[in-house]
């Protein structure tokens, strides 16, 4: 790999190894990243970095650098609803326990709390990137700025009142004020998030293809979740969703699909040929029984998969090195394909593919010398670890997200030695502790 000459950095990190997560790049053993002006500037032998003199240097010895985790699919702010509603399958979860609780207990405060409690979380386990679809958006855009953290915002839009807003009319006019707000934002990107196809009617789906396309702003839905789904869209309508979303002109290229576990051969084919990509949230998916997603089927076909968490109120945690295990073994066993998902697609899944979803992949998704310095700093001193004949297995295959040290979001430090750089921990504890005591009546 090339490295540019350079003399001075503002951060030199040295790492028994680097994982690029990039085209044809196999993991680099003793190198080091050098990161000017938030981006990084160079990758080349730890002997040859040597001669960089840096305002800031790190020897981290048996550790692994690879690019930060994006989560491409999830709802932060319900954090808060954590373990309040398991075993449940997902219509009674949803029907009789969430959206009740979210129209008692929502607003403001509650999704600035559970939205810095997520950010967090996912901080500390690697996460460098996220994308959310949940009310007020702004306000967790504000908790992202204040994290440093990298963020999608899907703000949601239904045919009918929510927390957020009154219906269709109101979300886009919030939505677009969003939108504006942030169009040179560095680190905040925002997209249309309609909800399901069964909670948004053709008239606002066809608004926002329109706005989309004239914006060219990405798409987020929960998309063929359950069997049921399909079902009773079938019966409802005639079509299939994905059927009805391709003939309303809201599949292509910037439409992110998430959960997809109810396809067959010709659902598969619309979404290729339009271009789609897929969010797989395996963890979610099997804790409400919602049905096996045909990942390496999607693979084959051509498809970007990329990996989400969902919410904690349905996984029951945000973190992404479990879900990429996760994927990894549960997709091996629905394709009854031991060699399907290898380690190498699933760190795309959880990075590189990421990227590509939210269309940010020219930015951040992979270590090379002109992107953005997203990455973070893997231990694998851990007896768990040992012996290491390859260390993208460890990383697949191990639990290793409580081994995660550091992490640099364009170059700024959000994690150092196991510590938040940007956030109080102990205040989003306490804060989190007097949400449950509200909610459960104490």
């Amino acid at each position: 790999m090339p490295a540019p000459i350079i003399n001075r950095a503002d951060t030199l990190i040295f790492a028994q190894w680097i994982i690029p997560v990039a085209a044809n790049s196999a993991p680099l053993a003793n190198y080091a990243i050098a990161i000017n002006d938030g981006k990084i500037a160079a990758i080349l032998p730890a002997a040859e970095a040597e001669a960089i003199t840096a305002s800031e240097t790190l020897h981290l010895k048996h550790h692994a650098l690879m690019p930060g985790l994006i989560n491409a699919h999830g709802h932060a702010a319900m954090s808060l609803f954590r373990g309040m509603a398991d075993d449940k399958a997902l219509d009674t979860w949803l029907n009789d326990h969430i959206w009740p609780a979210e129209g008692q207990w929502v607003n403001e405060d509650f999704v600035r709390d559970g939205s810095e409690l997520a950010i967090a979380e996912m901080l500390r386990s690697g996460t460098t990137t996220f994308s959310d679809m949940y009310f007020f958006p702004e306000i967790t855009a504000q908790v992202a700025r204040k994290a440093g953290i990298r963020a999608q915002l899907s703000f949601p839009i239904f045919d009918f009142p929510c927390a957020w807003g009154s219906g269709p009319d109101d979300y886009f006019r919030k939505g677009l004020a969003l939108l504006d707000d942030h169009k040179y934002s560095e680190l905040i990107n925002i997209a249309f998030g309609p909800h399901a196809p069964y909670t948004v009617g053709d008239e606002a789906m066809q608004r926002i293809v329109t706005f989309a396309a004239e914006l060219d702003v990405p798409i987020q839905i929960h998309l063929h979740e359950t069997q049921q789904e399909v079902d009773d869209a079938v019966a409802q309508l005639g079509q299939r969703p994905i059927a009805r979303l391709a003939a309303l002109g809201l599949l292509g290229p910037k439409t992110q699909c998430v959960h997809l576990t109810a396809l067959n051969d010709e659902d598969i084919a619309t979404l290729a040929s339009h271009g789609c990509h897929a969010v797989h949230c395996p963890e979610s998916n099997l804790k409400l029984a919602s049905g096996f997603s045909p990942i390496e089927k999607m693979r084959k076909a051509g498809i970007n998969v990329a990996l989400g968490t969902d919410g904690a109120a349905s996984n029951n945690d945000l973190d992404l090195f479990g879900e990429m295990r996760t994927a990894a073994m549960l997709g091996k066993a629905v394709a009854n394909d031991a060699s399907a998902l290898p380690d190498s697609y699933a760190l795309e899944m959880a990075t590189l593919n990421g990227a590509k979803a939210l269309g940010i992949d020219h930015l951040v998704g992979s270590i090379e010398v002109g992107k953005q310095a997203d990455i973070i700093a893997i231990d694998l001193s851990g007896l768990e670890q040992q012996p290491i004949y390859k260390p993208t297995s460890q990383i697949v295959y191990t639990n290793i997200s409580h081994q995660v040290r550091y992490s640099w979001i364009m170059g700024r430090k959000v994690l150092d030695n196991g510590e938040l750089t940007t956030l109080d921990s102990r205040d989003i504890v306490a804060r989190a502790q007097l949400w449950r005591k509200k909610i459960s009546g104490e």
